[in-house]
């Protein structure tokens, strides 16, 4: 069985992400999202449990998704799901040499390659932390994120200004 392994902050998950959770579900027999609290990024606007119920409610139309949330080195979560594949989205040239770096150290340390996935252009220049920031000042980022993620950013910010 062939099983894709798609790691990120998803803080929040947004289309771009989506986007390649449904191509990567036509290569790979099962595809598991692994939400990671990053420490290298500041605090995170959702906790670990709210970005994985984000993400199974964005995913259910997609057969073979299961949704993880880890605190670890991802390659051993490589190995614990015995992931063919570590796979990655890039926006844009600037992704890559940041990626490629990591990509050759998770290969050295498990073994296991990564593939990357080009979003399209009409979610290339979505961010997570530019959403966070539009709708922390009430703009709409409705066109940007699956319904439970707006859903619950119009609660998160709902009081106000954050």
């Amino acid at each position: 069985m062939r099983i894709g392994l798609i790691p990120g902050s998803f803080d929040p998950f947004h289309n771009g992400h989506l986007e390649v959770v449904e191509r990567a579900s036509k290569i790979f027999d099962e595809v598991v999202v692994a939400a990671i609290r990053n420490p290298q990024k500041s605090e995170a606007l959702f906790t670990l449990e709210e970005r994985h119920e984000m993400i199974a409610e964005s995913c259910a139309h997609i057969s073979g998704v299961t949704i993880v949330s880890i605190a670890t080195l991802l390659v051993n979560v490589a190995k614990e799901v015995n992931a063919t594949a570590i796979v990655k989205g890039l926006r844009a040239v600037s992704d890559f040499e940041n990626e490629l770096q990591m990509a050759q150290m998770n290969r050295s340390l498990s073994g296991v390659e990564t593939l990357f996935i080009p979003t399209s252009s009409n979610h290339s220049f979505i961010a997570s932390r530019l959403l966070r920031e539009v709708a922390r000042y009430g703009g709409d980022v409705s066109a940007f994120v699956p319904a439970p993620v707006q859903r619950r950013l119009a609660e998160k910010f709902s009081g106000g200004h954050q």
